[in-house]
């Protein structure tokens, strides 16, 4: 299948109405029918203020950046989008072309890198 790989970066504390958003992004985006997706903590970074952060023992709640990833359609990635934005949550995001698929053992011939099958 053809897609994409959709990631945001969220502040770990940063809420939307009463939910944290890297939370509210997973249960929407489940809602809405994608797949899957993950969240994870980022051990150190930079954004666009440039100042380096990293996750320390006694780190403040709600102070790292989380990573919220999804591999969804392009129709389900616009969805999302369309739904973020109408729920006016500022985000950053990459949208990144990819091919997926599953792997079927009871199928004749192994998936192909190439054709994404």
């Amino acid at each position: 299948m053809q897609g994409s790989f959709l990631r945001f970066y969220v502040h770990e504390g940063q809420r939307h109405r009463h939910d944290v958003v890297w939370e509210w992004l997973l249960i929407h985006a489940n809602k809405i029918g994608i797949r899957g997706g993950s969240a994870f903590k980022a051990m150190k970074g930079f954004g666009r203020h440039h100042t380096l952060a990293a996750e320390k023992f006694f780190d403040f709640a709600g102070s790292s950046v989380i990573e919220v990833e999804f591999i969804v359609t392009d129709q389900e990635g616009q969805q999302l989008l369309n739904l973020i934005h109408q729920e006016k949550i500022p985000l950053f995001y990459a949208c990144i072309p990819a091919r997926f698929g599953e792997i079927n053992p009871d199928s004749a011939d192994p998936p192909s890198v190439a054709s994404g099958e």
